[in-house]
């Protein structure tokens, strides 16, 4: 925890930006707004609510390691679950598929999310072929979202030269809906959900009991503040199911 709060000083610090001034203001998460009165204020930390882009020293390129490895330890699971899971039968009943979307939320500049939807992107072909139950493997389309500011220029200069896929830039919170209903096929999110849509109001209040007087985070903190963080993050996954997932259990083609 020591090492990652040292992260987050580090990160704020290159902004210019200070733990204490994150408190007074109630900040906003990284896709979401907080609880804050003045709305000039929300859009203008808003903006700031992305990784350092480029390729520097404080860049997210550079100070990313811990985040790839997590992606390394995911492959196994992304492969058994894709094999195990998709139904391919669902998705195209009569044999025929164009186009299959995937989409990366949270994706940066693509240092970690290149290597992640190239792994996919493969076991979905693998998956395609071992069935055998279309003509032909579709088209893959990756939509690569993160904030409206982020860094997307770095991202498409670093796209992968020999990929399977085209490559398509989706800016916005991930908190609302991006794409068409029903049109999105796979999911990927990695070290990104987390990011709360907005600062828990119970947490700043000061007559609620769930006050986090001081903080920035819960760590040691009452049960109350614990269970305000732990609500906000369940609104916040359920939203983001609904925003971005299939219309329907009729048409989830993936396997209970």
């Amino acid at each position: 925890m020591a090492r990652y709060l040292h992260g987050m000083r580090r990160w704020w610090g290159s902004r210019g930006i200070s733990v204490r001034s994150m408190l007074n203001c109630s900040l906003v998460s990284r896709h979401g707004v907080g609880n804050q009165a003045d709305g000039t204020l929300q859009r203008a930390i808003l903006g700031l609510h992305t990784m350092i882009g480029g390729e520097g020293p404080l860049s997210y390129a550079q100070n990313s390691s811990y985040q790839g490895g997590i992606v390394d330890v995911a492959k196994p699971i992304i492969e058994e679950e894709i094999a195990k899971k998709l139904d391919i039968n669902q998705l195209c009943p009569n044999g025929l598929m164009n186009s299959f979307w995937i989409a990366d939320f949270g994706c940066s500049t693509g240092h970690n999310s290149f290597p992640a939807i190239q792994m996919i992107t493969r076991f979905l072909q693998q998956k395609f072929q071992s069935e055998r139950l279309v003509s032909q493997i579709p088209d893959f389309y990756v939509f690569f979202n993160d904030q409206v500011k982020n860094d997307f220029n770095t991202l498409f200069c670093s796209l992968p030269p020999k990929r399977q896929y085209q490559a398509v830039g989706l800016p916005g919170s991930y908190h609302g809906r991006l794409l068409p209903k029903a049109s999105l096929h796979f999911a990927y999110s990695s070290a990104a959900l987390q990011w709360l849509s907005q600062v828990p109001k119970v947490v700043v209040d000061p007559n609620s009991p769930a006050w986090n007087k001081g903080r920035v985070h819960y760590l040691g903190a009452r049960q109350e503040v614990v269970d305000a963080y732990s609500s906000q993050h369940a609104k916040d996954i359920e939203t983001f199911l609904e925003a971005n997932g299939p219309c329907s259990s009729r048409c989830n083609p993936y396997k209970r």
